[in-house]
């Protein structure tokens, strides 16, 4: 049977104390468990008020600004947050995919799907729903595949610029009399995009997109598309927003 060690006393006054033991451990994980709350604070952050400086987003989490620019680094390579070129924060690609899925189940989303499925029966290629992204980008949060063996596909979650595409047109309310956009080969090669906006009172809430091989959408057939997709995506405004939907986009 092994000994019990002898414990070491500091004497004072001809009086034995008992030695100062190691201070308590840190419970197991807690330390980690602190840095992904602190983390996701500053996420939250960024996501509310982009573009946020280093020094907002440490004093809106109760952080040093060490501390937050090294957890805000960490975010900027899982491509959560991403860096402009004066140094404000802003949300990263991986925010907004992830954003994407999770918008999936909102209402927008259950309210397009019936239209989103109609366009794909109809017109036979594949149809989207998107949002306004970051300022320069969209993004697709629900879809309905075309029913053609070679179609247009895998795109939710996915972001696309707004300069120069169809979706990114209706979601600036650039949009012509006609109610939609066409572009052609613009985020890829021989694909056309056609688009037209939610909108309502307040702005443009999102925009139907049916995206398909150009090949098959010559002009007559974008145009019977792109009618298609104009009643449709009036058809969700005026189920989201009974009172408060518009026909009327005008450029800007």
């Amino acid at each position: 049977m092994t000994r019990p060690a002898r414990s070491t006393a500091i004497r004072t006054a001809g009086h034995p104390l008992p030695s100062p033991g190691p201070a308590p451990a840190a419970a197991p994980g807690a330390a980690a468990t602190r840095s992904v709350e602190r983390a996701l604070a500053l996420l939250a952050h960024v996501c509310e008020s982009a573009p946020t400086s280093l020094s907002a987003c440490a004093k809106a989490v109760g952080l040093s600004p060490t501390t937050a620019l090294r957890l805000l680094r960490t975010l900027e390579g899982l491509d959560f947050v991403s860096r402009d070129e004066s140094g404000d924060f802003h949300p990263g690609s991986l925010s907004f995919r992830f954003g994407a899925y999770a918008l999936g189940r909102n209402q927008m989303v259950k309210v397009a799907e019936p239209a989103l499925q109609r366009l794909s029966a109809q017109c036979g290629e594949s149809a989207y729903l998107g949002i306004a992204g970051r300022p320069d980008e969209a993004v697709y949060i629900a879809m309905a595949e075309g029913t053609f063996s070679i179609r247009h596909a895998g795109w939710v979650g996915r972001t696309v610029p707004v300069d120069g595409t169809a979706i990114g047109a209706a979601l600036q309310g650039r949009t012509p009399e006609c109610g939609y956009v066409v572009v052609r080969s613009k985020v890829e090669e021989d694909v056309t995009a056609i688009a037209a906006p939610i909108a309502w009172m307040g702005g443009i809430a999102g925009a139907l997109n049916v995206v398909g091989p150009s090949y098959r959408l010559d002009p007559e057939r974008t145009r019977d598309v792109g009618v298609a997709v104009a009643v449709e995506a009036r058809t969700i405004a005026r189920t989201l927003f009974p009172t408060h939907h518009t026909n009327e986009v005008t450029s800007r």
